[in-house]
């Protein structure tokens, strides 16, 4: 099975990160998705952040922070989700677009409402002391 490679903000303010939730679910995910032909995966992180939660990132901060392979969500066993997630500055507040039906400032204690690459995303993000 082919692995989905997908680009995703880490945005953290006072040590929550910024997660978000599909409309009439209640699954936390970070904002994000596919890498499209053509472009880069920091390019994707900018254009689905501004898609999902309507920010700005400054292009010249957008940086990678690492990359989680774990079990796609709601696919079948053995497929994974290869997921970079990116860090950017934004004079933005985050709130929800067409696609989201709400966002969410989230620590290590979320990590049950997350799928698995949500889950090894907090833990890293704690491990980093970035978030609680």
């Amino acid at each position: 099975m082919e692995t989905i490679v997908v680009s995703a903000l880490a945005l953290v303010r006072d040590r929550r990160l910024l997660m978000v939730t599909a409309r009439g679910r209640d699954v936390l995910y970070l904002p994000g998705g596919k890498v499209e032909p053509g472009e880069t995966g920091a390019e994707a992180a900018i254009r689905e952040s501004f898609e999902e939660v309507a920010v700005a990132l400054d292009p010249a901060t957008v940086a990678p922070l690492f990359t989680v392979s774990e079990q796609a969500h709601g696919e079948p066993d053995g497929r994974l989700v290869d997921m970079t997630l990116y860090s950017g500055e934004t004079l933005d507040d985050p709130r929800p677009s067409a696609e989201v039906g709400s966002i969410s400032w989230v620590t290590t204690a979320d990590a049950g409402r997350c799928p698995p690459a949500g889950v090894e995303t907090l833990r890293r993000m704690s491990l980093l002391g970035l978030i609680d």
